[in-house]
């Protein structure tokens, strides 16, 4: 057997080679891999040894030779095959052993590996009479194979090439990505939706099922990019679910953008079903979860609680006197609140990570096609609202507004949402009316309707709508405006004596 040893990543390099040698396997090694077996008194052979051919244009050239490739490539079932090697006087390479330049590490044109991605593609392409390793965690099992059975087995070779061409195929998309967009794509596109985006999902994580028990589900990452959840840690609980995953990820996200207009506070949001049931700013962290529950506590069992801020033992006790929480993610957890919160709580699952990485495109998958757009930002800052009524919101009023507003946007569509005192107090959400989403959120408020702020997350048709908060006590409303009834609902809120703001800006949520 002979094996060809051409790694980046040294890790395990030393003691794969021992194991091969101790198989009286031929070992075959380029540049710094050659040099660590030496280092580590391995016999083995140097490439240039075997092409008759140094090393050249500053190692760019080594392992591209006939000497090489033929070794490779051909296919032993062959007789001509077998004749063209020696007649050459080549022989075969049986293993290769090859991990690429770090090219997502510091993307450069050097680090853009020609020879590695060359070795491992013919080795994979040759699977029949080739095996090919291409990541250290497989050299265990790999040895172990080879010590038991006396050689590769086809399934294992035939496993190790797929994974060979996944390593290749997110190479270069790491790659193509780095190079650019299409610049043949059309100017009002440009970068945002390249002709061709090829991104590579590699699995992170099995989750418990998917949306339903009967459902496998998983979260994979783009390569290149880096999720919180790689970050998170899980600190008591049962395996995670796909809609934990999805409750988890919208209330994180939208705990974070509440403090991006009134800093300062800490912040509590209740997810149901990817919608907020309750979201509070609150003077700590026990009073805004008190207040985030207090807006919808029907709906908050089974949910996930974002907390952004430490959760010590009096935000546990505060948490664990509430409803049965799925999921309860965190900034941090003190011992003893995990202690506390496992005990009384045992089913629910505490996570604690940073804050998410940025949105740069979202993708949905229908049959055969995916659906890609660029992120639903909130472009439109509040100060650049427009109040269009003869009343202007109060200071107070407009804190109301920018939390209606933000959990709004993250609210499925037609989505209003009432807020009072910087709490989240009635969501209306997934109607095909927006009156009767207007309706559901003045219901679920209640009393607490009273002097709230409401936002709707497209405009008002009709002023039916803004009739339906109006009538409930709300006394300032945030909408897109762009309606060709406007001046109707611009009339039924002055006529009512509120504050009407237009953004500008729609934020559909489906």
């Amino acid at each position: 057997m002979r094996a060809l040893l051409s790694v980046w990543d040294k890790t395990g390099l030393v003691e794969l080679a021992q194991g091969l040698a101790d198989l009286d396997c031929e070992l075959v090694a380029s540049g710094g891999t050659a040099m660590a077996l030496a280092a580590a008194g391995i016999a083995h052979r140097d490439v240039a040894d075997v092409t008759g051919f140094p090393e050249m244009l500053g190692g760019r050239v080594k392992t591209l030779h006939p000497a090489i490739h033929g070794g490779i490539l051909a296919d032993r079932s062959r007789a001509e095959h077998l004749a063209d090697l020696a007649g050459h006087g080549i022989g075969t390479i049986d293993l290769v052993v090859c991990n690429l330049y770090p090219f997502a590490s510091d993307p450069s044109i050097e680090l853009i590996d020609v020879g590695g991605p060359t070795m491992v593609r013919a080795a994979a392409k040759n699977h029949a009479h080739v095996a090919v390793i291409t990541r250290p965690d497989q050299y265990i099992a790999v040895l172990e194979e080879l010590r038991t059975a006396g050689a590769i087995g086809e399934a294992t070779r035939r496993r190790l090439a797929r994974e060979a061409f996944e390593t290749t195929a997110a190479y270069d998309a790491e790659i193509a990505q780095w190079l650019g967009g299409d610049e043949d794509a059309p100017e009002a596109l440009g970068e945002a939706l390249p002709l061709v985006w090829q991104p590579t999902l590699q699995r992170a994580q099995v989750v418990r099922y998917g949306e339903n028990p009967h459902q496998v589900g998983g979260r994979y990452r783009i390569l290149g990019q880096d999720p919180w959840w790689d970050h998170m840690t899980q600190h008591a609980g049962s395996a995670l679910s796909y809609l934990n995953l999805l409750d988890a990820d919208a209330a994180w996200r939208l705990a974070h953008e509440l403090t991006h207009d009134v800093p300062g506070h800490a912040v509590a949001v209740i997810v149901k079903h990817a919608n907020a049931s309750g979201a509070a700013l609150g003077r700590d962290l026990a009073a805004a979860y008190g207040a985030a529950l207090e807006a919808d506590p029907l709906s908050a069992f089974g949910g996930v609680v974002a907390l952004l801020g430490e959760v010590d033992e009096t935000v546990a006790d505060a948490v664990a006197a509430g409803p049965q929480a799925d999921v309860i993610v965190a900034s941090a957890f003190t011992e003893a609140a995990v202690e506390r919160l496992r005990t009384r709580r045992k089913a629910t699952r505490l996570l604690s990570g940073p804050a998410p990485e940025p949105l740069t495109r979202t993708v949905r998958t229908v049959g055969a096609s995916a659906f890609v757009q660029s992120p639903d930002e909130l472009l439109v800052a509040p100060g650049d609202w427009r109040c269009v009524t003869a009343v202007a919101p109060t200071p107070e009023q407009l804190v109301d507004l920018m939390v209606a507003w933000r959990v709004c946007a993250r609210t499925t569509s037609n989505a209003i949402v009432l807020a009072n005192q910087g709490v989240a107090v009635g969501v209306g959400a997934g109607q095909q009316s927006r009156v009767v989403s207007a309706q559901i959120a003045v219901a679920k408020a209640g009393e607490r309707a009273r002097g709230a702020a409401a936002a709707s997350d497209a405009f008002f048709p009709f002023a039916d709508g803004l009739e339906a908060l109006v009538a409930a006590g709300v006394r300032a409303v945030v909408e897109p405006g762009g309606s060709v009834r406007d001046d109707e609902v611009i009339a039924a809120a002055n006529q009512a004596g509120i504050a009407l703001l237009l953004t500008g800006e729609r934020h559909f949520r489906h």
